[in-house]
């Protein structure tokens, strides 16, 4: 009873939350069929552990119970978080714990890369490891736009290769089909969870060519103090380098930013960020980081890894650009979320917003991104609710390009679990952490009672 009430309270509210152009999106009094009518199972094979989440019909506020593949913590995570991404073949990856883990048919088989006793031949500090026995550890991982999966991993204990606060750089190359990896010395002290994007090349600058560069920032340091991080132009040996001042000051430069018409490869529905990287690649080249300067401007790395002002005013640090060329921002204000999109390059924008009413009072962790060749837009909102404890939730918005108006809700997990981010906590969840696969099912992260570490679960049934 208290979820059905819960589900109708939000589903009245969102009903009443947004705007789209002249106000399209408001639900019609019409006959509309349910989209359950289109639902089918996509994967006939049954997981180990699976689990039926409430879902909201938005168009009819009817509901029923959608069928997820649900993992662990032995699946990649670790005690607080998944840190998941997928790839243009399907391929589920994690890395919330010590080492890439990763599976090409849903979740039924899984693999891990574990460094071996010898790096690359190509490191510059040639330092082996004791595989296996590393520590305890965690990293970011995503696929760059020629194939290749960059990832590092931070290791801040003592482990069997007795080195503390460790940077293992581990490189997937698409050309070779191997992974490998390199040590690297760092210059942050308490390093703490990386966020990591491509630089989209080729790259020629003065740490040398490549046809794309990685970088990687310490959450903590990049969001107390706007210290830099490392970047890579081989994903393997990783450089210090700074943020520019926020003042001002850099060169000014235009770029078009409309791609609708270019006809991108699949790379750009994956290669999407976590979101606290507060940066995207750019498909003509460089990476760009929306709202950046205290006047409002973006800050632009372009291909020679030098920075950038770029006169263009984003409604949010938070955005991506999809494979249909479309930018997506979203910004969250209280209990609210706007969903705003560009078909023209930043110079216009629509907008939804997702208000949560009554059924929120605070917003503790989000994510989203979008699909272009999916014409799919996802909104994963964990929120503590009124009556205390969190909930995970997830919106699809399919066909974003004719209505940006969310066609489910779909409640991940129990709701009855209370945790908090940030170390000293008994019950942690620190962070979101979401994908979409290539046939249009969603990756998230949760945490309810069932598990005394975060979950992740698998969408297995989708409108056909």
């Amino acid at each position: 009873m208290q979820r059905a009430l819960l589900s109708l309270a939000l589903v009245c509210s969102m009903l009443l939350a947004g705007c789209f152009g002249d106000g399209a999106g408001t639900v019609e009094d019409e006959d509309i069929s349910s989209i359950w009518e289109s639902y089918e199972r996509v994967d006939a094979q049954s997981h180990d552990l699976e689990a039926n989440f409430v879902t909201v019909d938005l168009r009819t506020n009817q509901s029923t119970n959608t069928t997820w593949a649900v993992f662990d913590a032995t699946y990649g995570g670790n005690c607080c978080e998944h840190y998941l991404a997928t790839s243009i073949e399907g391929q589920i990856m994690n890395i919330g714990g010590e080492y890439p883990v990763y599976s090409a048919d849903r979740g039924h088989e899984w693999d891990t890369y574990i460094p071996g006793a010898l790096p690359d031949a190509q490191c510059r500090t040639f330092i082996p490891t004791n595989p296996g026995q590393e520590g305890l550890g965690e990293g970011s991982i995503v696929q760059a736009t020629n194939g290749d999966i960059i990832s590092m991993s931070w290791y801040p204990y003592v482990g069997g290769d007795l080195k503390l606060d460790k940077f293992y750089a581990l490189l997937y190359d698409e050309s070779e089909g191997e992974w490998t990896w390199c040590y690297n010395r760092i210059t942050e002290p308490f390093y703490d969870r990386s966020w990591q994007v491509e630089v989209v090349g080729p790259i020629s600058s003065s740490l040398g060519n490549g046809e794309w560069a990685s970088i990687v920032v310490s959450n903590f340091w990049h969001q107390t103090q706007n210290a830099g991080g490392q970047i890579s132009v081989d994903g393997l040996n990783y450089y210090p380098f700074q943020f520019p001042d926020r003042s001002g000051g850099d060169p000014s430069i235009e770029l078009d930013l409309d791609f609708t018409a270019d006809d991108l490869p699949a790379y750009w529905d994956v290669n999407k960020p976590h979101k606290e990287m507060r940066a995207f690649p750019v498909p003509s080249g460089g990476l760009l980081f929306p709202s950046y300067y205290s006047n409002g401007n973006a800050a632009y790395m372009d291909t020679t890894l030098s920075w950038n002002e770029l006169e263009v005013q984003f409604p949010s640090e938070y955005c991506q650009i999809d494979r249909a060329g479309a930018l997506h921002c979203v910004s969250n204000s209280g209990t609210s979320f706007t969903h705003y999109m560009s078909t023209d390059g930043a110079i216009t924008w629509s907008n939804y917003t997702y208000t949560l009413g009554e059924t929120a009072s605070l917003i503790e962790e989000w994510e989203f991104q979008a699909n272009g060749e999916l014409d799919l837009f996802v909104l994963n909102v964990r929120y503590q609710s009124t009556e205390g404890p969190d909930v995970d939730t997830v919106y699809h918005v399919r066909g974003y390009s004719e209505d940006m108006t969310p066609d489910t809700l779909t409640y991940i997990g129990l709701g009855d679990l209370d945790s908090t981010s940030g170390a000293g906590n008994d019950i942690r969840f620190d962070f979101a952490s979401l994908g979409i696969l290539n046939d249009g099912g969603v990756v998230v992260a949760y945490h309810d009672s069932t598990d005394p570490d975060p979950l992740f679960a698998v969408e297995l049934e989708l409108p056909n």
